[in-house]
């Protein structure tokens, strides 16, 4: 549940900047760093749509597959761990490469792109670690059904 309850605040942050980024946000509520400057930027957009609607579909499917992870027919499924742990790490390289651009040719850093960031890291570790629980669990239970 905390990987849903994390992939719920990523898509509501997500949707701040997006909706800044198509206009209904008249400014950002940045305070300090360059927030505007890396969403003016020609970085901003991806398959011409903001890259932040992108990450909010992203953390959208984190969330709907991490819920149905924890309730029903899929609770405990070793497929969904392993789907949650693919994509984070997905959202981690992606993450990383915005990461880069920003420091590196954009010379500016968007406190909520550092937020981001910072949340599909968190995102990845939890799933990792919840993913090898999960392989503990099973090797547990191969180890006792052969005693």
């Amino acid at each position: 549940m905390t990987i849903a309850v994390l992939s719920l605040v990523g898509v509501f942050l997500a949707t701040y900047l997006t909706l800044y980024k198509l206009g209904y946000v008249e400014a950002l509520a940045c305070g300090t760093g360059s927030c505007e400057v890396v969403q003016a930027s020609r970085w901003s957009r991806l398959w011409g749509q903001p890259v932040a609607l992108w990450g909010a579909g992203f953390y959208f499917a984190m969330f709907a597959l991490s819920l149905a992870g924890s309730v029903g027919r899929l609770a405990g499924s070793r497929l969904v761990g392993i789907g949650l742990a693919l994509m984070s790490a997905c959202g981690v390289l992606f993450s990383g490469w915005l990461t880069f651009v920003e420091i590196a040719w954009l010379h500016a850093i968007c406190r909520y792109c550092v937020a981001s960031a910072g949340i599909v890291v968190v995102l990845f570790i939890l799933s990792v670690v919840d993913l090898k629980s999960d392989e503990r669990r099973v090797r547990g239970d191969l180890e006792k059904s052969d005693e």
